[in-house]
Protein backbone atom coordinates (compact mmCIF):
# COMPACT_ATOMS: atom_id res chain seq x y z
CA UNK A 1 0.00 0.00 0.00
CA UNK A 2 1.33 3.47 -0.86
CA UNK A 3 1.71 6.18 1.76
CA UNK A 4 -1.43 8.27 2.32
CA UNK A 5 0.63 11.42 1.88
CA UNK A 6 1.46 10.34 -1.67
CA UNK A 7 -2.20 9.59 -2.36
CA UNK A 8 -3.17 12.98 -0.94
CA UNK A 9 -0.71 14.74 -3.24
CA UNK A 10 -2.01 12.82 -6.26
CA UNK A 11 -5.62 13.59 -5.29
CA UNK A 12 -4.78 17.28 -4.83
CA UNK A 13 -3.31 17.46 -8.35
CA UNK A 14 -6.45 15.91 -9.83
CA UNK A 15 -8.64 18.34 -7.87
CA UNK A 16 -6.60 21.27 -9.22
CA UNK A 17 -6.89 19.87 -12.73
CA UNK A 18 -10.64 19.63 -12.19
CA UNK A 19 -10.79 23.25 -11.05
CA UNK A 20 -9.04 24.19 -14.31
CA UNK A 21 -11.61 22.24 -16.40
CA UNK A 22 -13.34 25.45 -17.55
CA UNK A 23 -10.00 27.08 -18.42
CA UNK A 24 -10.10 29.55 -15.53
CA UNK A 25 -8.91 29.50 -11.93
CA UNK A 26 -9.16 32.81 -10.07
CA UNK A 27 -6.99 33.88 -7.17
CA UNK A 28 -9.92 33.39 -4.79
CA UNK A 29 -10.53 29.90 -6.17
CA UNK A 30 -6.85 29.08 -5.69
CA UNK A 31 -7.06 30.14 -2.05
CA UNK A 32 -10.22 28.09 -1.52
CA UNK A 33 -8.49 25.03 -3.00
CA UNK A 34 -5.48 25.61 -0.77
CA UNK A 35 -7.74 25.83 2.30
CA UNK A 36 -9.40 22.52 1.44
CA UNK A 37 -6.13 20.72 0.64
CA UNK A 38 -4.45 22.16 3.74
CA UNK A 39 -7.32 20.86 5.85
CA UNK A 40 -6.95 17.39 4.34
CA UNK A 41 -3.18 17.45 4.84
CA UNK A 42 -3.65 18.23 8.51
CA UNK A 43 -5.13 14.77 9.11
CA UNK A 44 -1.97 12.96 8.01
CA UNK A 45 0.84 15.45 8.46
CA UNK A 46 2.00 18.60 6.80
CA UNK A 47 2.91 18.57 3.12
CA UNK A 48 6.47 19.72 2.58
CA UNK A 49 7.37 23.11 1.12
CA UNK A 50 8.47 21.34 -2.05
CA UNK A 51 5.11 19.56 -2.33
CA UNK A 52 3.18 22.81 -1.86
CA UNK A 53 5.38 24.44 -4.51
CA UNK A 54 4.48 21.61 -6.87
CA UNK A 55 0.77 22.21 -6.23
CA UNK A 56 1.30 25.94 -6.77
CA UNK A 57 2.84 25.12 -10.14
CA UNK A 58 -0.33 23.29 -11.18
CA UNK A 59 -2.46 26.21 -9.97
CA UNK A 60 -0.56 28.82 -11.96
CA UNK A 61 -1.47 27.66 -15.47
CA UNK A 62 -4.26 25.59 -17.10
CA UNK A 63 -4.06 21.79 -17.04
CA UNK A 64 -4.78 20.36 -20.50
CA UNK A 65 -6.64 17.17 -21.36
CA UNK A 66 -3.52 15.04 -21.87
CA UNK A 67 -1.94 16.06 -18.57
CA UNK A 68 -5.27 15.71 -16.82
CA UNK A 69 -5.49 12.12 -18.04
CA UNK A 70 -2.01 11.37 -16.74
CA UNK A 71 -2.81 12.84 -13.32
CA UNK A 72 -5.97 10.71 -13.02
CA UNK A 73 -3.99 7.62 -14.09
CA UNK A 74 -1.30 8.41 -11.47
CA UNK A 75 -3.98 8.65 -8.77
CA UNK A 76 -5.59 5.38 -9.82
CA UNK A 77 -2.21 3.63 -9.81
CA UNK A 78 -1.72 4.66 -6.18
CA UNK A 79 -5.12 3.49 -4.92
CA UNK A 80 -5.32 -0.09 -6.10
CA UNK A 81 -6.18 -1.69 -2.77
CA UNK A 82 -9.32 -1.13 -0.72
CA UNK A 83 -7.56 0.72 2.11
CA UNK A 84 -6.21 3.36 -0.25
CA UNK A 85 -9.55 3.64 -2.04
CA UNK A 86 -11.25 4.18 1.31
CA UNK A 87 -8.68 6.85 2.17
CA UNK A 88 -9.65 8.80 -0.96
CA UNK A 89 -13.37 8.43 -0.21
CA UNK A 90 -12.81 9.57 3.39
CA UNK A 91 -10.88 12.58 2.07
CA UNK A 92 -13.75 13.50 -0.23
CA UNK A 93 -16.22 13.14 2.64
CA UNK A 94 -14.07 15.47 4.74
CA UNK A 95 -13.99 17.95 1.87
CA UNK A 96 -17.76 17.83 1.60
CA UNK A 97 -18.07 18.76 5.30
CA UNK A 98 -15.39 21.46 5.51
CA UNK A 99 -17.91 24.32 5.58
CA UNK A 100 -21.16 22.55 6.37
CA UNK A 101 -23.09 19.36 5.84
CA UNK A 102 -23.04 17.92 2.34
CA UNK A 103 -26.28 17.27 0.49
CA UNK A 104 -27.63 13.97 -0.84
CA UNK A 105 -26.41 14.75 -4.37
CA UNK A 106 -22.81 15.03 -3.15
CA UNK A 107 -23.16 11.76 -1.26
CA UNK A 108 -24.35 10.09 -4.45
CA UNK A 109 -21.35 11.47 -6.35
CA UNK A 110 -18.98 10.16 -3.65
CA UNK A 111 -20.55 6.71 -3.97
CA UNK A 112 -20.25 7.01 -7.74
CA UNK A 113 -16.56 7.89 -7.43
CA UNK A 114 -16.04 4.85 -5.21
CA UNK A 115 -17.45 2.57 -7.92
CA UNK A 116 -15.36 4.24 -10.62
CA UNK A 117 -12.16 3.87 -8.58
CA UNK A 118 -12.78 0.14 -8.25
CA UNK A 119 -13.53 -0.16 -11.97
CA UNK A 120 -10.48 1.95 -12.96
CA UNK A 121 -12.79 4.19 -14.99
CA UNK A 122 -10.45 7.17 -15.56
CA UNK A 123 -12.82 9.29 -17.65
CA UNK A 124 -15.79 8.74 -15.40
CA UNK A 125 -13.70 9.36 -12.29
CA UNK A 126 -12.54 12.76 -13.48
CA UNK A 127 -16.03 13.82 -14.57
CA UNK A 128 -17.44 12.82 -11.18
CA UNK A 129 -14.66 14.61 -9.28
CA UNK A 130 -15.33 17.69 -11.38
CA UNK A 131 -19.02 17.61 -10.43
CA UNK A 132 -18.20 16.93 -6.79
CA UNK A 133 -15.66 19.74 -6.38
CA UNK A 134 -18.21 22.46 -7.10
CA UNK A 135 -20.03 21.98 -3.78
CA UNK A 136 -17.06 22.29 -1.39
CA UNK A 137 -15.62 25.17 -3.44
CA UNK A 138 -18.89 27.12 -3.35
CA UNK A 139 -19.28 26.64 0.40
CA UNK A 140 -15.64 27.57 1.03
CA UNK A 141 -15.99 30.71 -1.08
CA UNK A 142 -19.21 31.67 0.70
CA UNK A 143 -17.63 31.12 4.13
CA UNK A 144 -14.70 33.39 3.26
CA UNK A 145 -16.96 36.07 1.76
CA UNK A 146 -19.45 36.20 4.66
CA UNK A 147 -17.29 35.46 7.69
CA UNK A 148 -16.08 38.62 9.48
CA UNK A 149 -12.93 36.96 10.81
CA UNK A 150 -9.81 38.40 12.36
CA UNK A 151 -7.54 37.24 9.55
CA UNK A 152 -9.66 38.87 6.84
CA UNK A 153 -9.95 42.03 8.96
CA UNK A 154 -6.20 42.45 9.29
CA UNK A 155 -5.59 41.40 5.68
CA UNK A 156 -8.14 43.76 4.13
CA UNK A 157 -7.64 46.75 6.40
CA UNK A 158 -4.03 46.46 7.56
CA UNK A 159 -2.81 49.31 5.37
CA UNK A 160 -5.67 51.70 6.21
CA UNK A 161 -8.24 51.25 8.95
CA UNK A 162 -6.42 49.14 11.54
CA UNK A 163 -2.94 50.42 10.80
CA UNK A 164 -4.17 54.01 10.73
CA UNK A 165 -6.08 53.71 14.01
CA UNK A 166 -3.14 52.03 15.70
CA UNK A 167 -0.76 54.71 14.47
CA UNK A 168 -3.19 57.44 15.55
CA UNK A 169 -3.41 56.11 19.10
CA UNK A 170 0.36 55.80 19.28
CA UNK A 171 0.90 59.33 17.94
CA UNK A 172 -1.54 60.69 20.50
CA UNK A 173 0.51 59.05 23.24
CA UNK A 174 3.79 60.30 21.77
CA UNK A 175 4.96 56.80 20.85
CA UNK A 176 5.84 55.20 17.51
CA UNK A 177 5.00 51.85 15.97
CA UNK A 178 8.08 49.86 14.99
CA UNK A 179 6.60 46.74 13.37
CA UNK A 180 6.85 45.40 9.83
CA UNK A 181 3.75 44.56 7.84
CA UNK A 182 4.66 40.87 8.14
CA UNK A 183 4.74 41.15 11.93
CA UNK A 184 1.39 42.94 11.95
CA UNK A 185 -0.13 40.19 9.82
CA UNK A 186 1.09 37.52 12.24
CA UNK A 187 -0.36 39.63 15.02
CA UNK A 188 -3.82 39.53 13.46
CA UNK A 189 -3.72 35.79 12.90
CA UNK A 190 -2.42 35.08 16.40
CA UNK A 191 -5.00 37.41 17.92
CA UNK A 192 -7.83 35.61 16.14
CA UNK A 193 -6.64 32.17 17.25
CA UNK A 194 -6.19 33.32 20.85
CA UNK A 195 -9.67 34.84 20.80
CA UNK A 196 -10.96 31.49 19.54
CA UNK A 197 -9.62 29.78 22.67
CA UNK A 198 -10.73 32.55 25.01
CA UNK A 199 -14.31 32.43 23.72
CA UNK A 200 -14.82 28.67 24.11
CA UNK A 201 -17.09 29.42 27.09
CA UNK A 202 -18.51 32.47 25.23
CA UNK A 203 -17.01 34.93 27.70
CA UNK A 204 -13.51 36.39 27.82
CA UNK A 205 -12.50 36.75 31.45
CA UNK A 206 -10.23 39.59 32.63
CA UNK A 207 -7.47 37.02 33.24
CA UNK A 208 -7.80 35.69 29.69
CA UNK A 209 -7.77 39.18 28.20
CA UNK A 210 -4.67 40.05 30.21
CA UNK A 211 -2.95 36.85 29.03
CA UNK A 212 -3.63 37.78 25.39
CA UNK A 213 -2.11 41.19 26.05
CA UNK A 214 0.90 39.66 27.81
CA UNK A 215 1.45 37.25 24.91
CA UNK A 216 1.34 40.12 22.42
CA UNK A 217 3.82 42.09 24.52
CA UNK A 218 6.21 39.18 25.01
CA UNK A 219 6.12 37.61 21.55
CA UNK A 220 6.06 40.78 19.44
CA UNK A 221 7.73 43.18 21.89
CA UNK A 222 4.72 45.49 21.90
CA UNK A 223 4.11 48.15 24.49
CA UNK A 224 1.01 47.62 26.58
CA UNK A 225 -1.09 50.26 24.80
CA UNK A 226 -0.51 48.68 21.37
CA UNK A 227 -1.00 45.16 22.75
CA UNK A 228 -4.29 46.18 24.36
CA UNK A 229 -5.50 47.70 21.10
CA UNK A 230 -4.78 44.50 19.16
CA UNK A 231 -6.41 42.41 21.91
CA UNK A 232 -9.50 44.65 21.79
CA UNK A 233 -9.77 44.11 18.02
CA UNK A 234 -9.30 40.34 18.39
CA UNK A 235 -12.01 39.81 21.00
CA UNK A 236 -14.41 42.61 20.04
CA UNK A 237 -16.99 40.49 18.18
CA UNK A 238 -17.66 37.33 20.14
CA UNK A 239 -20.97 36.70 18.33
CA UNK A 240 -19.11 36.02 15.06
CA UNK A 241 -17.21 32.89 14.16
CA UNK A 242 -13.78 32.95 12.62
CA UNK A 243 -12.80 31.41 9.32
CA UNK A 244 -10.84 28.66 11.03
CA UNK A 245 -9.46 26.98 7.89
CA UNK A 246 -8.14 30.13 6.26
CA UNK A 247 -6.75 31.47 9.52
CA UNK A 248 -4.88 28.31 10.49
CA UNK A 249 -3.48 27.83 7.00
CA UNK A 250 -2.24 31.42 6.87
CA UNK A 251 -0.75 31.16 10.36
CA UNK A 252 1.09 27.94 9.46
CA UNK A 253 2.38 29.55 6.28
CA UNK A 254 3.57 32.73 7.98
CA UNK A 255 5.33 31.10 10.96
CA UNK A 256 8.19 28.70 11.60
CA UNK A 257 7.76 25.31 13.27
CA UNK A 258 9.32 26.66 16.47
CA UNK A 259 7.00 29.70 16.46
CA UNK A 260 4.01 27.40 16.21
CA UNK A 261 5.29 25.23 19.08
CA UNK A 262 5.80 28.31 21.25
CA UNK A 263 2.35 29.56 20.28
CA UNK A 264 0.77 26.31 21.49
CA UNK A 265 2.34 26.93 24.89
CA UNK A 266 0.83 30.42 24.85
CA UNK A 267 -2.61 28.96 24.05
CA UNK A 268 -2.38 26.56 27.00
CA UNK A 269 -1.25 29.42 29.23
CA UNK A 270 -4.27 31.38 28.03
CA UNK A 271 -6.65 28.48 28.69
CA UNK A 272 -5.29 28.09 32.22
CA UNK A 273 -5.13 31.78 33.05
CA UNK A 274 -8.46 31.75 34.92
CA UNK A 275 -8.04 28.29 36.45
CA UNK A 276 -7.28 24.86 35.04
CA UNK A 277 -7.81 24.51 31.29
CA UNK A 278 -11.19 22.89 30.72
CA UNK A 279 -11.74 19.82 28.58
CA UNK A 280 -13.45 22.00 25.96
CA UNK A 281 -10.51 24.44 25.86
CA UNK A 282 -8.01 21.58 25.57
CA UNK A 283 -9.94 20.05 22.70
CA UNK A 284 -10.14 23.42 20.97
CA UNK A 285 -6.35 23.78 21.27
CA UNK A 286 -6.01 20.27 19.86
CA UNK A 287 -8.00 21.39 16.79
CA UNK A 288 -5.83 24.47 16.41
CA UNK A 289 -2.70 22.31 16.71
CA UNK A 290 -3.96 20.06 13.92
CA UNK A 291 -4.91 23.09 11.84
CA UNK A 292 -1.46 24.70 12.06
CA UNK A 293 0.19 21.32 11.44
CA UNK A 294 2.17 20.61 14.57
CA UNK A 295 2.56 17.06 15.84
CA UNK A 296 0.62 15.40 18.63
CA UNK A 297 3.89 15.22 20.60
CA UNK A 298 4.27 18.99 20.23
CA UNK A 299 0.71 19.32 21.57
CA UNK A 300 1.57 17.19 24.64
CA UNK A 301 4.89 18.98 25.20
CA UNK A 302 3.19 22.39 25.08
CA UNK A 303 0.54 21.27 27.54
CA UNK A 304 3.16 20.01 30.00
CA UNK A 305 5.34 23.12 29.60
CA UNK A 306 2.39 25.42 30.26
CA UNK A 307 1.43 23.39 33.31
CA UNK A 308 4.98 23.68 34.67
CA UNK A 309 4.99 27.44 34.06
CA UNK A 310 1.66 27.84 35.87
CA UNK A 311 2.85 25.89 38.91
CA UNK A 312 6.42 27.12 38.84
Amino acid sequence: MSDNRESLLALAKVLIASAWADGELSHDEQNCLKDIIFHLAGTDGQLSGREWSMLDMYMESPVGAAERGRLVADLQALIQDKAEQQYVLDALQMMAEVDGTSGPEEQLVIAEIGAQVQESNAGGLFDSLNRFLGGPMRRRSAAVASGPNREAFFDDYLQNKVYYETSLRLRESGRSLNLTDAALRKLGLAGGLMARIAKVDREVSPAEYDMIVQTMMTTWSLDRETAEFVADVAVSSLSHTYDYYRMTREFATETSQQERRDFLVALFMLAGSDGDASFEETEEIRLVAQGINVSHQDFIDAKMKAKALHTG
